[in-house]
């Protein structure tokens, strides 16, 4: 009966509507983002950073860095994609990188919508979609060049096409498996799919002649279909896996590599702290108001949609699964881990206000539910408007496009490239390795931390850049000294024989030869 109702000719001509209205919110969203990325000229992040490194390092023929200091952990489709920018040039390369992720934030929101549209209709779509674009983690992420951007985008275009039509695989498997080279949280979706569409459907037909004649050939269609299936949920994992293997030796180098460097700053959290980590970082991410919304939301779909539901509800369990097992592992444990979760969670909040939309017109629950919901969105915008702070964005998107554009000018010039002959160059710690890298088209051996070397780097030869200024010394991107951070005071004090030879608002260069 639903099936046919949304399939007639009248339903699709009330659709007509529906659907230039949301691809002209979506035309508006990319020339807005746009916008913002002509306006904010800024740079990819330290791990994305190292993946324009790693992929230039390809192109030229040699193996990347994976296993130099404190690097972060490698993601084989972010490599690729590396390699490919890299031969656009040292501009071009990291600028086409960020406007590649500023396009999947737009695919993010709009895969948010349509999630929320197939689950519950496109009002809970809509609301979902303005949560996702409120939430200014999201765009922030995206305009640093973060990978967990298109991560998302990924994730929520699989799950909406699997709401859509269950056990769909097909286009689902392509977007997990790919989402899979990105970040390794999603091979338990991988894993998760495979259980759900792997295994039959319906258990073969019981009786005589059924099981003399019809369920031997089911069983055999079953085990293909099972050991087909496996095959897509494994294919991200072993890639991954051979990619280590292919250039360190070792299999599980990333495993092993992003637990030591967690342990050295300080990013791991005993498993029993995980559950009150999770509701904080959630907090961080969502805001109190939309987090009890979700709350709020997943009940009231358990109780008027709860078949409609369990996409979004696998979602916000998968993320909650995986942030426990990163914590028991001993790995980093970081606000990010939990954005498949958030996203989830932002669909039913946009349930709580406007998912009465599901109800009959004459359902006794529908007038109050949307009085409520009236008040809880008035409430949440109140709240939003009180506590948005874009001056911050502006300020931070600014300051990292000025400091990276003094770095490159610092390094290039001529007393800097005479003393670089004397010697490499070093850095406080291991913060402004990978954009020196890159400027310089540096090797791992190039550039060093004096956070890494004997004596915190006090008689290291050739260039010695330091920071300075009292925001820098604290600075996310730059700073040398991070709360938890287990480096030397020492790395940031001038060591015997050194003289200045430049200076710069934000950095100090001294030689030694």
């Amino acid at each position: 009966m639903e099936s046919a109702t949304l399939t007639s000719p009248s339903a699709r001509l009330r659709a007509l509507p529906e659907r230039a209205w949301a691809r002209a919110g979506f035309a508006l969203l990319c020339l807005g983002a746009l916008i913002g990325y002509l306006v904010y000229p800024t740079y990819p992040n330290y791990d994305s950073a190292y993946s324009l490194i790693w992929g230039r390092e390809l192109v030229d023929g040699t193996l990347p860095s994976f296993d130099a200091y404190r690097t972060p952990t490698e993601h084989p489709l972010a490599v690729a994609v590396g390699a490919v920018l890299s031969l656009l040039g040292d501009t071009v390369g990291p600028r086409t990188w960020l406007l590649l992720t500023v396009a999947a934030f737009c695919l993010l929101v709009a895969g948010v919508y349509r999630l929320g549209r197939a689950a519950f209709g496109p009002w809970v779509g809509l609301v979902a979609a303005l949560l996702v674009l409120s939430r200014l983690d999201y765009a922030f992420l995206a305009a640093r060049g973060y990978i967990d951007v298109p991560y998302l985008a990924l994730v929520a275009w699989a799950a909406a096409f699997e709401t859509a039509r269950p056990r769909r695989g097909g286009v689902v498997w392509v977007l997990l498996v790919l989402a899979g080279l990105l970040r390794p949280e999603a091979w338990l979706l991988g894993g998760a799919y495979w259980l759900w569409c792997g295994w039959p459907a319906e258990s073969p037909p019981r009786g005589l002649g059924s099981a003399a004649s019809v369920r031997p050939e089911g069983e055999t269609r079953d085990w293909r279909r099972l050991l087909r299936t496996a095959g897509y949920a494994a294919l991200a994992p072993v890639l991954w896996a051979l990619t280590d293997l292919l250039v360190t030796g070792d299999a599980l180098f990333s495993l092993r590599h992003t637990s030591s460097l967690a342990n050295d700053l300080q990013r791991t959290k005993p498993a029993s702290e995980a559950p009150s980590f999770a509701v904080h970082s959630l907090n961080a991410t969502l805001k109190w108001p939309v987090l009890i919304g979700a709350v709020l939301g997943v009940a009231l779909a358990l109780v008027y949609a709860r078949r409609r539901a369990t996409v979004p509800l696998a979602l916000a369990a998968s993320g909650l699964l995986t942030f426990g097992v990163i914590a028991a592992a001993g790995l980093s444990v970081i606000d990010r881990y939990l954005a498949v979760s958030a996203l989830a969670l932002i669909v039913f909040a946009a349930f709580a206000i406007a998912g009465f939309t599901v109800l009959a017109p004459g359902h006794p629950a529908r007038r109050p539910w949307i009085v409520a919901a009236c008040v809880v969105a008035l409430g949440g915008a109140a709240f939003t408007a009180s506590h948005l702070h874009p001056g911050y964005i502006d300020r931070e998107l600014t300051t990292r496009r000025e400091l990276r554009q003094e770095l490159a000018r610092v390094v290039k010039t001529n007393a800097f490239k005479t003393a670089n002959r004397c010697g490499p160059v070093t850095v406080p710690n291991h913060k402004l390795i990978p954009d020196a890298r890159w400027i310089l088209h540096a090797d791992a051996d190039e550039v060093r931390a004096r956070s890494d070397l004997p004596d915190f780097g006090q008689d290291a030869k050739g260039v010695q850049v330091f920071v300075t200024g009292p925001t820098m010394l604290t600075n996310s991107t730059y700073g040398p000294f991070v709360p938890g951070s287990r480096d030397d005071a020492r790395i940031q004090i001038p060591g015997p024989g050194l003289r200045l030879i430049d200076r710069s608002p934000h950095f100090l260069v001294y030689a030694s030869c």
